[in-house]
């Protein structure tokens, strides 16, 4: 057997160790995700370095990076990879039998306490043999875990979306101003954006893109504002609200009318916020996943 018939037989094991180093950034990574030693992934990258005539990594200090060849193959690559390794699972659901896998899915807490629960719940009656994991990471944290390939897809929120991401809007709510019952701001009739430049704001950590909308709106408007408490959660927020600490911006995901908060629209000055599927462009979609995108929007695979 000729060396150049060899390494074409062996060219999806080359592919996955190139990939999985892309995705991590490093051999050693790669090699631990692949249960192989470090020296065989090296081997199977430089052969396919070979193979090509390219250099697909740079190294920057202790990590590796794609060169602009690297890009590219990293792209083609990907989606063949990934649908390899997933013909089981995706065999098994042409078939109309899912009985077996694993689904990753990451979303913040507000996605996962609003969204999520009806739809996991209708899942797992569904598909009792696939296991569901629920990764409660913020955006930042769901976008590293999305290209470094260690979960499905997202669900959250998204305003500014990188290159490589893919958003799908498929929830919509109003954002509103809560205040506890009996507030000044409940009893006016004419309530408007610099009423509330009055009272302190009780918001998310500053991170989290509510605080981006809020700061973003009140310097459209040439108006001041005050953060006086900042507290994680939606729910926590609403509780604080209730106490008299504070009002706040919410986004009506949050509110199931049992609260005990006076609730002002605020859509004339704040846009809509949705709530979609996060992916990574060109990831190949487990039939798991698939499963679940359509259940949360049938029509979203036929857009």
């Amino acid at each position: 057997m000729s060396e150049r018939f060899y390494y074409k037989q062996n060219r999806l094991k080359q592919l996955r160790a190139f990939c999985h180093a892309a995705q991590t950034g490093s051999i050693s990574k790669a090699a631990e995700r692949l249960f192989l030693s470090q020296p065989s992934v090296s081997l199977q990258i430089k052969a396919l370095e070979r193979e090509l005539n390219v250099s697909l990594f740079e190294r920057r200090g202790p990590s590796i990076e794609l060169t602009p060849e690297g890009k590219i193959l990293y792209e083609l690559a990907v989606p063949l990879v990934e649908g390899i390794d997933a013909l089981p699972d995706t065999f098994a659901m042409r078939r109309g039998n899912l009985e077996s896998g694993e689904l990753n899915i990451a979303a913040g807490e507000s996605t996962i306490l609003y969204i999520l629960p009806n739809f996991l719940a209708r899942f797992t009656e569904s598909y009792p043999g696939i296991r569901v994991r629920l990764h409660n990471v913020t955006g930042r944290d769901g976008m590293s875990l999305l290209r470094a390939n260690e979960i499905d897809f997202a669900v959250g929120s998204f305003i500014d979306v990188p290159e490589d991401i893919s958003y799908r809007p498929i929830f919509h709510f109003e954002p509103v101003l809560i205040t506890p019952l009996g507030h000044p701001l409940a009893l006016k009739t004419d309530f408007a954006l610099p009423d509330i430049s009055e009272y302190g704001l009780i918001l998310p950590p500053r991170h989290l893109s509510t605080w981006r909308m809020v700061k973003m709106v009140f310097q459209q408007h040439n108006l001041d504002y005050k953060v006086t408490l900042e507290a994680g959660g939606w729910e926590v927020i609403k509780k604080y609200v209730a106490m008299g600490l504070g009002i706040s911006i919410v986004t009506s995901i949050c509110l199931t009318g049992k609260e005990d908060l006076c609730v002002l629209p605020l859509s004339c000055y704040f846009p809509k916020r949705s709530y979609g599927v996060v992916s990574r462009r060109g990831k190949f979609l487990s039939a798991g996943a698939k499963k679940f995108i359509e259940m949360m929007d049938p029509d979203f695979f036929g857009r």
